[in-house]
């Protein structure tokens, strides 16, 4: 199994002033058993499963829902539709679990399910900032993209495969084009900054890993940001994610 989280720092809302971290996780595999309830959205067998803990019901309100408006279903192709995204709405903040497709391989099926469904959120995402300007939007997760050559350890290695190719970084600049920003690669300049690192062949120990986990935020929500940070030290240890975990600080 594997797990990441991406924890979004802040008071939320003057009318939540305990919620100081609102963590996101989602899990590869079957959602984990927890001693909190967990509102999930499980894919079946390998699909990915996104996940938004207690702390979420806490929230008078909060909106829960699966990003119908991405055309899974559609894009599945007769598929088994994959559990991808869950949004919550927190006071005036719009928060997006994302699980980018993984694309596999370049000669894929999945790879091209890859590219369109990260079409559909471009689409969204603009419509979103086009019907209100003014939005807090993050759109937080595992985007399976290394958007940079400074993003993972080694290119030549990554020469044919995924999480490199053109169209996928493309399709990453043109969420940036849409209007969203990377708010934490100021905070946390490269290379050699990563958020991922395979379990095999030692990879973390040999600081042999990729930057894919992002927070893209909407302009109004990046004005906020005051700091960001990779918490590189969650993953040492037994039982630790191959993730680490992306926290943003917010005013």
């Amino acid at each position: 199994r594997r797990s990441y989280e991406i924890g979004l720092a802040a008071g939320i809302d003057d009318a939540y002033p305990h919620l100081r971290h609102l963590v996101v996780s989602t899990t590869l595999g079957e959602a984990p058993a927890a001693a909190v309830e967990v509102v999930a959205a499980p894919g079946e067998g390998a699909q990915g499963a996104v996940e938004t803990g207690s702390a979420l019901a806490e929230l008078r309100g909060a909106r829960l829902e699966l990003l119908d408006a991405l055309g899974l279903d559609e894009l599945a192709r007769n598929r088994q539709a994959e559990a991808r995204a869950l949004g919550a709405t927190c006071g005036d903040v719009r928060v997006w679990s994302l699980y980018v497709p993984n694309g596999r391989t370049p000669d894929s099926d999945h790879y091209t399910y890859k590219l369109e469904w990260l079409e559909r959120l471009r689409l969204d995402g603009a419509k979103w900032l086009a019907e209100d300007p003014l939005a807090q939007i993050a759109l937080m997760g595992d985007w399976n993209i290394a958007p940079t050559d400074e993003d993972v350890w080694d290119i030549g290695f990554f020469e044919g495969k995924t999480h490199v190719t053109p169209p996928e970084r493309d399709a990453f600049q043109a969420m940036i084009d849409a209007g969203f920003s990377d708010v934490v690669r100021p905070f946390t300049p490269g290379p050699g900054t990563y958020t991922y690192w395979d379990y095999t062949q030692l990879r973390f120990p040999k600081k042999q890993g990729m930057r894919i986990d992002f927070a893209l935020c909407s302009p109004a929500l990046a004005e906020r940001v005051e700091g960001a940070q990779i918490d590189r030290d969650e993953r040492k240890g037994k039982g630790a994610s191959d993730h680490a975990p992306v926290i943003v600080d917010l005013d």
